[in-house]
């Protein structure tokens, strides 16, 4: 490409280009916060790269015991660290010095944010990378935005955590490459739950502090935000090098009109389909006129439909009330920049198309610089139609002088020719309706200008002697004069009017908003998700930056702002603190430290304030409006109520609990305090017998004492074993061994367990045979088969046996343990893994705790299988209990 002749590039922008000459390549794998993948990203095109024959090397690459990360180093050649003993601890550093000795094409340096131990070439790993670059070698490294220098203060506000580790954020500007690595803030909590971002006891902690929702979601805006100035660095650069003149557009934004007749659901799936090919965000909207919801009930059930599909397909909705089609949409679409407006056209009448009078066409005439995508009837896809070019817009008071002039120009004008034909003695009747046309189309002012001008053309073009300002005859002054009189009253009245309907459709619009803001509202029942929708609303509604900061652990935090980059200093949170303790509004506009950006104000509860709303206007605004005012203090009211209500819910939430663990411990007490107090009653009878009466008894007697302490000593055992195996499930310290266990052997030791604990009672076995090993704890195992072999004789009658199953399922080893009882009704089959349920005595014993079955789940969850109730089993009766465990690989 070749610049025109008249056009240079930038010498400073060639001298840059020039100066990475010799130098090697920076590439940073960006991410929004740890755990989304970058470094599992890097070595995955690290290790596609080696396939390629690249000469590459890692010099230090961080898995954080991630099994997957680590898999993905095998095979690749690693520089050996550098070895520094620092205060009796030996650390392993990156060695510099290895590496420009290796001096490979490319090399991995991982961290890029941490600091070196003492001792070391260079403070920071950042200048290590500096060093290979200047000498030739290509470095890949990974950095997470929150340990960008300018944004250090801002993640600590957002987050609450404080980032202790930083780099310039002029390594990300001299970047030749930078990677985004994203993923959605649910998969990244869910990774997190899963154990794939921290050890288990650490992901509970980092859950419940940085990895919230709200956080994550403005750690993505801010690392996309810089990774999007980056790359309009590079473009500015290119466009420099090469004189090319701008500008590009870098976004799409899609504003669809929508109205109650049947095209509208294929504009908004054509529109979904267009925004999904951009990707692009999009609005979906309708223009009602006042008094049109009772017009149509059909035509308005229709619109409410293509609204929830449009929802449904991930569009915002909102709804606009005005007369002007055209103006209220083209007004949206700016306010929103809109870069694309998409709507249907129906079948034309001859006179639209004659006129060209409807909506698509008076749109294009209307748009200079917003692209419009017509859809018909006839056609699926119609590619937008992009109108280029700026419009020139007078000043409003030449603007509205104008439109005077050129409306009594355009009167007299007609009244000459008409003059020519026909003898007309009511031609001030013209001049009338040009006053109404100012009147009706710019204001009061336009119409008292028009009004002067017509008295003044009046008299000088029709009023005898013409082509003079002077009067002939008596009559024909007051005639003029009744005339100004009438055009000035007039032209006010309709001024007045016009003014009055705007004002009404503001009204209107707001209104709309605060109706969408407030059904928004309903939905939600998080603190956080309040916060960030208020944030966005009044952003929206003021144009300028706004933040909310709200009570945390008794200390005021910003939870919420807008840009997500905005920056309260020490003094901002002085006056924010101060609005909160005194009720008052405090900042900017206030006569509390007025000189402030800020302007704070309460969040008011019933009961008091429940956080604090901070905003800064853009420069040069005017202050809010009595309109603006009432808006803010209806978004402030909807915000504290909205607030208040999730904090109650969460209240009421925690106080369930508190009710459902205080049930749950009254259950567990009274328990405990029967089966303790029955094994205990009986073994004190027992031996106050042989005490008193030993020696009086027969040896068959003390036989049967001695046997019955020994069974009731063994059944409190038992007892208290559940009781310690639940605590341990519930504390999550169960730890299952992930040993070779050989089903049959486990099956054959818990059936003979069994058979000396319940001699009565008959078990019978099938194993199939060359069954393979699984990998478990075969200790558990064998507790979960003797608990249910015990329950199987409990609920399954004294005369039937109890039968175990044993055999191989694909890639699962399958267990039953089945009964011939009375069965379990379907609606309780989940419910007998609860802890403390029990369904009564079958032969004779206590039903027992509860605990078996809620144990046996634990365990055999712990192990990786699945344990189910199927009933009934045998014969439309019996209960049969299902272990499935997956085959050792």
């Amino acid at each position: 490409m070749h610049p025109p002749p008249d056009k240079r590039p930038d010498p400073n922008a060639l001298l840059a280009l020039a100066g990475r000459e010799g130098r090697g390549r920076l590439t940073v794998f960006l991410g929004a916060a740890p755990g989304v993948g970058k470094t599992y990203a890097m070595l995955s095109r690290a290790r596609r790269e080696k396939d390629a024959g690249v000469d590459m090397v890692i010099g230090v690459v961080e898995t954080h015991g991630r099994t997957e990360t680590a898999a993905l180093i095998e095979g690749l050649e690693i520089l050996p660290r550098r070895m520094i003993d620092y205060r009796g601890r030996e650390l392993d550093e990156f060695d510099i010095d290895a590496a420009l000795a290796r001096r490979p094409k490319l090399i991995i340096v991982d961290e890029l944010a941490h600091t070196n131990a003492p001792d070391s070439r260079h403070p920071k790993r950042y200048q290590d990378v500096e060093e290979l670059i200047g000498a030739g070698i290509d470095v890949w490294t990974a950095l997470n935005i929150q340990h960008l220098e300018s944004l250090v203060d801002v993640v600590s506000r957002i987050t609450g955590v404080t980032v202790r580790e930083s780099v310039p954020d002029s390594v990300i500007k001299k970047a030749d490459e930078v990677i985004v690595v994203d993923i959605t803030p649910a998969e990244l909590i869910q990774r997190l739950e899963a154990g794939k971002v921290y050890l288990p006891e650490n992901a509970k902690r980092a859950a419940d502090g940085f990895f919230k929702p709200g956080n994550l979601t403005a750690l993505r805006e801010l690392a996309l935000r810089r990774t999007t100035d980056r790359v309009d660095d590079q473009m500015i650069a290119y466009l420099r090098q090469n004189a090319i003149e701008g500008p590009w557009e870098t976004a799409d934004r899609l504003l669809v009109c929508i109205g109650p007749d049947t095209l509208s659901e294929k504009v908004v799936r054509t529109a979904s389909r267009l925004a999904n090919g951009l990707n692009a965000h999009w609005l979906v909207v309708t223009v009602e006129r006042p008094g049109q919801d009772a017009a149509d009930a059909a035509a308005m059930a229709r619109l409410d439909e293509t609204f929830r599909l449009a929802e449904r397909l991930g569009a915002e909705t909102q709804r606009v009330s005005g007369h002007d089609y055209v103006g209220e949409i083209l007004r949206l679409a700016r306010r929103e920049n809109a870069t694309q407006i998409v709507l249907g056209r129906g079948e034309a009448g001859w006179w639209q198309r004659l006129t060209g009078r409807s909506l698509p066409d008076a749109l294009l005439r209307q748009s200079s610089d917003i692209g419009i995508c017509v859809i018909t009837d006839g056609e699926s896809d119609t590619p937008p139609t992009r109108k280029k070019g700026r419009r020139w817009e007078m000043p409003p008071l030449l603007s509205t002088i104008g439109v005077a002039v050129g409306s009594v120009a355009a009167a007299t004008a007609i009244g000459v020719g008409l003059r020519h034909f026909t003898p007309l003695p009511n031609l001030s009747m013209l001049f009338l309706m040009a006053v109404l046309v100012c009147a009706l189309t710019v204001g009061r002012l336009s119409a008292i200008v028009a009004a002067v001008l017509s008295f003044l053309a009046y008299n000088f073009f029709f009023i005898e002697p013409i082509y003079t300002f002077t009067v002939a005859q008596p009559y024909e002054l007051f005639a003029l004069v009744i005339f100004l009189i009438v055009a000035v009253t007039t032209g006010d009245l309709a001024g007045r009017v016009r003014d009055r309907a705007e004002g009404a459709g503001r009204r209107a619009t707001n209104l709309q908003a605060l109706y969408e803001f407030s059904r928004k509202l309903s939905g939600i029942t998080s603190v956080d998700d309040v916060v960030w929708a208020g944030v966005a609303h009044a952003q929206a509604t003021l144009h300028g930056q706004v933040a909310i900061a709200i009570p945390v652990e008794d200390e005021l935090t910003v939870s919420a702002a807008w840009p997500p980059d905005t920056v309260l200093d020490s003094t901002d949170m002085t006056a924010l603190r101060w609005a909160f303790e005194k009720r008052e509004n405090a900042g900017k506009g206030t006569e509390t430290l007025p000189n402030l950006r800020f302007q704070f104000r309460p969040i008011m509860a019933p009961h008091g304030p429940v956080g604090v709303f901070g905003f800064e206007q853009p420069k040069d605004a005017p202050p809010l409006s009595p309109t603006e005012e009432r808006v803010l203090g209806a978004i402030l009211d909807q915000t504290a109520i909205a607030i208040d209500r999730a904090q109650l819910a969460r209240e009421n939430a925690r106080t369930v609990a508190l009710e459902e663990s205080e049930k749950l411990r009254g259950a567990l007490l009274s328990s405990i305090s029967h089966d303790l107090r029955t094994p205990l009653s009986s073994i004190t009878g027992a031996v106050t017998s042989l005490r008193e009466f030993g020696r009086k008894m027969s040896p068959e007697s003390r036989d049967d004492l001695l046997a019955s302490i020994e069974e009731e000593a063994a059944r409190l055992s038992r007892f208290v074993s559940n009781l310690l195996d639940m605590t341990r499930i519930e504390a999550g310290a169960l730890n299952a061994r992930r040993d070779w266990v050989d089903v049959p052997d486990v099956v054959r030791a818990a059936v003979e367990r069994a058979r000396k604990a319940f001699p009565e009672r008959a078990v019978e076995v099938s194993v199939a045979s060359e069954l393979p090993p699984v990998r478990g704890d075969s200790t558990l195992l064998g507790q979960v088969l003797f608990n249910l072999i015990d329950n199987a004789h409990k609920y399954g009658g004294e005369d039937t046996p109890t039968t175990i199953y044993a055999r191989r399922e694909d890639a699962e080893v399958v267990v039953t343990v089945t009964d011939q009882g009375r069965g379990i009704p379907p609606a309780d089959l989940e419910k007998i893994f609860d802890k403390f349920y029990r369904r009564g005595k079958v032969d004779g014993r206590a039903a027992g705790t509860g605990l078996g079955l809620s144990i046996s789940r634990g365990f055999v969850e712990a192990m990786g299988g699945t344990i189910t109730a199927e009933s009934p089993a045998v014969r439309k009766r019996g209960t049969r209990i299902v272990i499935r465990l997956p085959v050792g690989a």
